[in-house]
């Protein structure tokens, strides 16, 4: 799910995602996805990018969809002896990107925790 709100209005401001990534810090590609719906922003991040947009965080949020994931190279037993060098490339970048997916996952439960603490 993109995150329209979030991208109207830093266009309206006229940022870049480069601007906007080194506000959370992160690189543009990793703040891309952020904006694009692929990865989770933090509760952190979205306070940190509405004091930068200069708005309330309503005006930006949108909550992200559950996404559940069937066929994941990760979890499910490949048993296909002749797999393509492409295939194993492409199951790695996906394997990459589902730890790097689940590392946010775990830093937003954290932070949840925390903040149920408090």
């Amino acid at each position: 799910m993109q995150k329209e709100k979030l991208r109207t209005v830093r266009k309206r401001k006229g940022y870049t995602q480069q601007q906007m990534a080194d506000i959370i810090p992160t690189d543009v590609f990793n703040y891309n996805r952020k904006e694009s719906g692929a990865v989770s922003i933090t509760q952190a991040e979205w306070t940190k990018i509405a004091n930068f947009l200069d708005v309330p965080v309503d005006e930006i949020y949108e909550e992200d969809e559950a996404n559940v994931i069937v066929n994941n190279p990760v979890f499910n037993d490949n048993t296909q002896a002749n797999v393509g060098n492409n295939n194993a490339t492409i199951n790695n970048e996906l394997s990459i990107e589902i730890i790097k997916n689940l590392q946010e996952y775990i830093s937003l439960l954290k932070e949840e925790i925390n903040r149920l603490k408090k």
